[in-house]
């Protein structure tokens, strides 16, 4: 990592600081050199996830010059690959703090840089945007948002004209684009409401919404079964953009007997009720839970702010709320979807269902029973796209049944090409009405699942780190893991699969899963887009204490393995 002078940037920074809230907060911290340090010992990263940080000053945090940047950056590979009545880009942004801010200064940057801008006149959910930039044929997209993380963070996020999240290549331009940039340099910017006057930028039209959530509902595979619609369903949008295209969907499906939890209804980028506003974390489903123990709802639903994962909880037999994992969700919701495909004969010929590398083994074999074809991809949905876009150039698009993300991603359509929350919500209170309507529940299914194919226990954790010399870690323990190929523990290693120079047809990434001999695997890499180590755990026992008993010592012995580096 490159060592750099983080008082004289400090120094630069307060000289240079253009508006006055970031010269306020330069001025707070002279006197903290830790804080210094920890805003700008590094430049923000833009990976394939584009950029997602702390807000705040500093090249290490995301803010008005960060975000300038990186669209001066996206408007030259814009340039280099697009004729000028080419360069059209829609921007979309989400609840958080300072997220409208954001999506106007992007917008009078690409206007003044010749770009034509279409902007969703309201918060509004990422897989829009995946349907937005395909739909009006733009060159790319921008979405701002920092999905699921803690309300002091936002994102920058770029699409690419096929609707997916750049990947490595794009990601890699647009980065030395960036870099060519002074991110103190003044950037030329169309004032917002000059260019909404000149034409230069526009906002789509709310039939576009229509138009997308009418190919949400078209993901129905109940194919003229009876079903229960009738059920008490509780739904919270964790203060996020989920609530009206949630809503529009289920109500315009059926599903009337649907109550927003109030404390968590209204659009809110503090997200006072949930400091995380991760829906796969307990925390995040609690208030939604409770609201559903009190009315006596059966299927419990939240939405991350962005509205790309949805998660569930779901009453058992005996009555108790069970909160379900993105994994069990998913295996869910694969059996479901190629049960009914079989069973009313709309299976296409040659189906395939895409998953990352971090997801259940459990869905793999799920697919193989219906005779699906699993392709393996690596970890984020933007992968998952890709695939799909290559599907559609070879005529294939209809042979994509279902993607799977292990953390609340769910897709079952090509009409976009990101994980999304709308369609994984009317497809779980389908999916609960069906059983329902047959006298079973999930739970009951799941049980089933785990019967035939084996009890899988998925778990992931993180490991996070601190400013200059934590991040400097990483490296250092995926380099010493590398090194450890014998046994986790207790647990003897069969095969270590690095990724890190490109295996299985996929591109290189730092990535190392660790197959173990009693079956499952272990799984290791970087975040994308924080300072922290990720693992996942995927583990088959023959019951359910024998998995959650080799879950507990693996986990146990990894933690203490790693934590001689922390």
């Amino acid at each position: 990592m490159e060592t750099r002078d983080c008082q004289a940037e400090y120094l630069r920074w307060c000289q240079n600081a253009r508006d006055a809230d970031t010269a306020k907060a330069l001025s707070e911290m002279r006197g903290h050199p830790q804080q210094i340090q920890d805003c700008f010992y590094r430049d923000l990263s833009f990976g394939t996830g584009g950029l997602r940080g702390t807000m705040g000053p500093g090249t290490n945090r995301i803010n008005v010059y960060t975000i300038a940047q990186a669209t001066r950056g996206v408007a030259d590979y814009l340039s280099g690959h697009f004729d000028q009545h080419q360069r059209k880009v829609a921007i979309c942004w989400d609840t958080r703090i300072h997220s409208q801010t954001f999506a106007q200064l992007s917008a009078g940057i690409f206007a003044g840089l010749g770009a034509q801008v279409l902007l969703f006149p309201r918060p509004i959910p990422t897989p829009f945007l995946s349907f937005a930039v395909r739909k009006l044929e733009c060159a790319c997209g921008v979405m701002i948002t920092a999905s699921h993380n803690p309300a002091c963070d936002n994102g920058y996020k770029v699409y690419q004209h096929m609707g997916c999240q750049i990947t490595n290549a794009d990601a890699e331009e647009i980065s030395r684009n960036i870099r060519q940039w002074d991110v103190l340099e003044p950037w030329k910017e169309t004032d917002f409401q000059q260019g909404i006057s000149q034409g230069r930028i526009s906002y789509m039209s709310e039939e576009l919404l229509t138009d997308y959530l009418r190919q949400v509902q078209k993901q129905s595979v109940l194919f003229g079964d009876a079903l229960n619609r009738r059920f008490p369903i509780v739904y919270s949008p964790l203060h996020g953009t989920g609530l009206e295209p949630v809503l529009r969907t289920l109500e315009q499906s059926g599903f009337s007997a649907v109550t927003v939890v109030p404390q968590q209804r209204d659009p809110d980028g503090r997200f006072p009720t949930c400091p995380n506003p991760n829906p796969e974390l307990p925390q995040a489903m609690a208030l939604a839970i409770s609201c559903g123990e009190k009315s006596g709802a059966g299927l419990v639903l939240a939405t991350d702010p962005d509205c790309d994962r949805v998660a569930i909880a779901v009453r058992e037999r005996g009555g108790a709320m069970r909160l379900l994992s993105g994994n069990q969700t998913g295996v869910l919701l694969l059996d479901y979807i190629c049960s009914q495909r079989k069973k009313h004969g709309r299976m296409p010929k040659n189906p395939v269902f895409l998953h990352t590398i971090v997801t259940t083994g459990m869905a793999r074999e799920i697919a193989r029973h219906y005779g699906v074809a699993a392709i393996q991809v690596l970890t984020g949905f933007k992968y998952i796209g890709e695939q799909i876009s290559r599907l559609e150039t070879q005529g294939r698009s209809d042979d994509f049944i279902f993607g799977l993300e292990e953390s609340c991603g769910y897709l079952s359509g090509s009409y976009v090409r990101d994980k999304d929350g709308v369609n994984g919500a009317l497809l779980l209170c389908e999916m609960y009405g069906y059983y329902l309507s047959r006298c079973t529940t999930p739970s009951e299914r799941l049980e089933q699942l785990y019967q035939e194919y084996g009890y899988w226990l998925d778990s992931q954790y993180s490991h996070p780190f601190t400013g200059m010399a934590g991040a400097q870690k990483i490296p250092q323990i995926m380099a010493q893991l590398r090194r450890h190929t014998d046994a986790i523990g207790t647990e003897k290693i069969r095969q270590l699969l690095d990724y890190a120079q490109g295996l299985d047809g996929l591109p290189p990434s730092d990535v190392l899963k660790f197959q173990l001999e009693k079956g499952g695997w272990v799984t290791i890499r970087p975040s994308g887009t924080e300072p922290k180590l990720k693992v996942y755990l995927s583990l088959q026992g023959i019951s359910w204490e024998t998995a959650l008993r080799r879950q507990q010592q693996v986990e146990e012995q990894l933690k203490r393995y790693l934590s001689q580096f922390l």
